[in-house]
C-alpha cells in the first residue's frame, strides 16, 4: 500500500521549511530510520529520518523547493513491486496553485459581501456526508481552511472538489455567503483597521514606489530573517526594556588569562576573554538568584540553573545557542563547549534543544571594535549583556594617580517585568566584580 510521506515539524515554532536535499532517488529501498532529506527549517539544517519501509515510489517535492508547508506530501513510498498512485501528489499541486492564485488575487469588492447567497447555495454544499459527524478528518488545502476560518464556514459541512475529496479554495468560497455566522461581520471588519498600518510598515509595493527609478537588487526573505525580523520586533514592541551601563577594568583579567594559557597550552586550551564574560554572568545569576528568572505571560519562573545564551553571528542572522549549567562548569569546559557550538551553529547543525531557552544572553561585539551598543532581549529571556570592545583609557587609580588601563564597556538590557533598577544593578555589580577578580571565579 503506498504511504505519504509528510513534511514534518523538526522544531515547536516551525510552519514551513526548505526541502534542502534528497539522499535517496525513487527506486531506492527505504528502511525505517534510513536519513532520506535534509530540511531547512528556519534556524538550522537537520537530517530526516524514514519512518515506514518500502521503495520511494516518486518524490513529489524536488530538492531545493523552499515554502514547503509541514504535513504536506513531499514523496510516496510503496511496497516491492507496487505501482505508484497515479494521482500521487495532484492534492499538492492544487494547493500550490491555490495557494499562489490567493497571493495574487485582490481583495473582494466591499458591494459583494452584501449580495444575499442564492437560495439552494447552503442546501447544495450541505447534502453531502459530513466527515466530522462519523469522526472522519475533514482533507481541506491551508488556504481553503484560512478562508473558511475567516468566513466562519464549517468545513465538515462542504464536499470537496479537489483530489480524494479534499477541499479548496472554490468549495469554501461557494459556500461562504450562506454558511458564515454573523459573527463573520466583525472579523471581517477586524483586518480592515490593521491594514493602513500593515501597508505602511510592511508594503512591499508601496516603500517601492518611493524609489522609483533608482537601481536596486530585491532580495527574498528565507525563513530565519523573518523568524529574527518577527521576534525582535515583537520584543523591543511589547517588552520594557531598560538599560544598564558600567565601565570593566580588564587589566587583572588579561594578566590571569596570559598566564592561564600559557598553562593550558600543552592541552591545546586557549581561553578568550568571552570564555571569562560566560562565567562571570553564570556565577552573577546564581549570586543574584532573584535575576536568574523568565517572564511567562502571567507569572515569573525564578531558575535553578544557569542557562547562559550567547549570539553567535550567521551568514544570513545569528542564533543563540545555550551553555546549560555554565555555572557548573570550568573554563575549559565552557571555551571548548562554546567553540563547538559555534561551530555548528555556522554550519546550521543545531538541534532545537541547543538554541531554545535560557535566562540570560550575551552579545559580544568588543572583537569587532564596537565600543558599546544595546541589545535587544530575546523572550522569554529577562536580560542581555552587550559587551563592547577593550580599550586602553586613562583612569585615575586607587590612589588618586593618573594611570592607563584596558577599560571594557557593557550595557545590560533589562525586562522591567522581571528586573527591577536596583535588582538590575546588583545583577551587573555580580558580573563587573566577578570579571575584575578573575581568581575567585575558580573558587
Amino acid at each position: 500500500m503506498a504511504t505519504e510521506i509528510l513534511m514534518p515539524a523538526l522544531s515547536p515554532t516551525m510552519e514551513e521549511g526548505t526541502l534542502a536535499k534528497w539522499l535517496v532517488k525513487e527506486g531506492d529501498t527505504i528502511t525505517s530510520g534510513m536519513v532520506i532529506a535534509e530540511i531547512e527549517t528556519d534556524k538550522a539544517t537537520m537530517e530526516f529520518e524514514a519512518v515506514d519501509e518500502g521503495v520511494m515510489g516518486k518524490i513529489i517535492v524536488s530538492e531545493g523547493t523552499s515554502g514547503v508547508k509541514v504535513n504536506q506530501p513531499i514523496a510516496v513510498i510503496v511496497e516491492e513491486g507496487e505501482e505508484v498512485p497515479a494521482d500521487a501528489g495532484a492534492a499538492q499541486k492544487a494547493d500550490t496553485a491555490e495557494e499562489k492564485a490567493g497571493r495574487e488575487e485582490k481583495p473582494e469588492p466591499k458591494a459583494e459581501k452584501t449580495q444575499p447567497a442564492p437560495a439552494g447555495a447552503v442546501a447544495s454544499s450541505a447534502a453531502p456526508a459530513a466527515p466530522k459527524a462519523n469522526g472522519k478528518r475533514v482533507f481541506a488545502s491551508p488556504l481553503a481552511r484560512r478562508i473558511a476560518a475567516d468566513k466562519g464556514v464549517d468545513l465538515a459541512s462542504i464536499r470537496g472538489s479537489g483530489p480524494h475529496g479534499r477541499i479548496v479554495k472554490a468549495d469554501v468560497e461557494n459556500a461562504k455567503a450562506g454558511a458564515a455566522p454573523k459573527a463573520d461581520t466583525a472579523s471581517a471588519e477586524a483586518p480592515k483597521a490593521a491594514a493602513p498600518v500593515a501597508a505602511a510598515t510592511n508594503g512591499a509595493d508601496a516603500v517601492k514606489k518611493m524609489y522609483d527609478g533608482r537601481k536596486y537588487e530585491e532580495i527574498t526573505l528565507d525563513g530565519m530573517r523573518k523568524t529574527i525580523a518577527a521576534r525582535l520586533t515583537e520584543a523591543k514592541q511589547t517588552v520594557p526594556h531598560f538599560y544598564l551601563r558600567r565601565n570593566v577594568n580588564l587589566d587583572a583579567l588579561m594578566k590571569f588569562r596570559s598566564q592561564l594559557n600559557a598553562q593550558l597550552e600543552g592541552r591545546g586550551v586557549k581561553l578568550s576573554i568571552n570564555d571569562f564574560i560566560i562565567k562571570a554572568c553564570a556565577l552573577a545569576l546564581q549570586q543574584v538568584g532573584t535575576a536568574n528568572a523568565v517572564w511567562a505571560g502571567d507569572r515569573v519562573l525564578k531558575m535553578k540553573a544557569s542557562d547562559v545564551a550567547v549570539a553567535v553571528s550567521v551568514e544570513g542572522g545569528l542564533f543563540t545557542p545555550v551553555l546549560k549549567d555554565a555555572d557548573q562548569k570550568s573554563l575549559s569546559a565552557l571555551s571548548a563547549e562554546m567553540k563547538d557550538l559555534a561551530k555548528r551553529a555556522r554550519d546550521k547543525k543545531l538541534a532545537p534543544h541547543e538554541y531554545q531557552g535560557g535566562s540570560f544572553a550575551i552579545s559580544n561585539l568588543g572583537m569587532m571594535g564596537i565600543e558599546n551598543f544595546d541589545a535587544i532581549i530575546n523572550p522569554p529571556q529577562s536580560a542581555i549583556l552587550a559587551v563592547g570592545a577593550g580599550l586602553k583609557k586613562p583612569v585615575v587609580g586607587k590612589d588618586g594617580e593618573l594611570t592607563v588601563a584596558t577599560v571594557m564597556s557593557m550595557t545590560l538590557s533589562v525586562d522591567h517585568r522581571v528586573i527591577d533598577g536596583a535588582l538590575g544593578a546588583e545583577l551587573m555589580a555580580a558580573i563587573v566584580d566577578n570579571l575584575e577578580n578573575p581568581m575567585t571565579m575558580l573558587a
